[in-house]
């Protein structure tokens, strides 16, 4: 068993520096106790990525992560033959040696993932990003664990995984492919939240600087920016603060400082004429 409780996945996952709330906790322990993959949707930046990575830390689990991008295929996501490795053995021997077996098969990070004997956590990182093809590609190992290689038959997962897929949402999922999972919108954390993970990963900041800073933050995203700050940026603030040495994070703190939380030229414009900087 992964967890005993939303409570035991609220301890060990801050025990490895990731501070969930309870919907959180819920939905990481009701996707281990159901067998189920967990969607988790919402902004870029909320740390949807890094409690796949927390999971897996907290569990002892080996992590293993399929970045999506469009283009993603089959040969890049499953398993593609190794074709230089095939014609060798054709121009070496008989054609009628097996060049479609375990030996020339290269593992990929899905097939990968269910062949694992050891714990394993599988990251399908911005599933939203891929082609809606890709989606097709999930649907069997999704719903049964299982993968197809016309090849060499089905292959059953050795030890099902714990599934995490990210969407930052720029386009709407499947039906099919949401039915096979639990669903977890994360949203920025309140800054009181936000302020306890600065604290938590920037323990030299004094408390009252980082609630300063959660709070800058939260004022920075109501704005129509661009580029929201996401948590990680906040965290990068707090470490800027400590490595200019700053004790408060004042107008000509903030002033100087703005481009490591908001990386375009017309967020950091508009961030300074509604503080007034």
């Amino acid at each position: 068993m992964w967890f005993h409780s939303p409570a035991d996945v609220s301890e060990r996952l801050a025990a490895v520096d990731y501070l969930s709330d309870d919907a959180i906790a819920t939905s990481v322990f009701l996707a281990a106790a159901l067998e189920k993959p967990l969607l988790t949707e919402g902004p870029a930046g909320v740390g949807k990525t890094q409690l796949a990575k927390a999971i897996a830390q907290a569990t002892g689990a080996n992590l293993i992560r399929l970045q999506c991008y469009e283009g993603l295929d089959e040969a890049r996501a499953l398993y593609e033959w190794n074709y230089k490795k095939q014609l060798l053995r054709i121009q070496a021997t008989s054609a009628d040696d097996d060049i479609f077996s375990e030996e020339f098969l290269l593992e990929r990070p899905l097939l990968k993932a269910i062949r694992s004997a050891e714990p394993t956590v599988l990251l399908i990182d911005e599933t939203d990003k891929a082609d809606v093809e890709v989606e097709g590609l999930l649907l069997e190992l999704l719903s049964d664990f299982q993968v197809t290689i016309p090849e060499l038959g089905t292959v059953q997962a050795t030890r099902k995984p714990y599934v995490v897929l990210t969407s930052n949402a720029t386009r709407e999922l499947s039906e099919a492919l949401k039915r096979r999972c639990l669903y977890l919108h994360i949203e920025y954390p309140t800054p009181e939240r936000e302020r306890d993970i600065v604290l938590s990963q920037v323990p030299e900041i004094r408390a009252d600087l980082a609630e300063q800073l959660a709070r800058t933050v939260a004022t920075l995203r109501s704005l129509e920016l661009k580029k929201a700050p996401s948590v990680a940026e906040s965290v990068d603030w707090a470490r800027t603060l400590l490595a200019l040495g700053r004790d408060d994070l004042d107008e000509e703190t903030v002033g100087q400082t703005l481009g490591v939380v908001l990386k375009h030229a017309s967020d950091q414009t508009r961030a300074r004429k509604e503080l007034g900087l």
